[in-house]
């Protein structure tokens, strides 16, 4: 299968790229592990698979519309 047709294949089955499915997934277990745990955000970004923390950062931000520590101290 070529990539062009796997990414028309799961975006026709999920409902969205390949790209943001693993972008929201990622976010979201950023989310769950933000309110449940008290591991710093570096080491939350390295576990859900985001390259630095500065990066899982700006997802949140664009994501969920504040930064992954106004989250905590709103949700945790």
């Amino acid at each position: 299968m070529s990539p062009r047709h796997f990414t028309r294949v799961f975006t026709y089955e999920v409902g969205e790229a390949p790209g943001a499915y693993v972008e929201r997934v990622r976010t979201e277990a950023a989310r769950r592990q933000l309110e449940e745990t008290d591991d710093t955000v570096v080491t939350i970004a390295a576990r859900c698979g985001f390259g630095t923390s500065e990066t899982m950062r700006r997802n949140f931000i664009r994501r969920v519309g504040v930064s992954p520590d106004q989250y905590r101290k709103t949700f945790a």
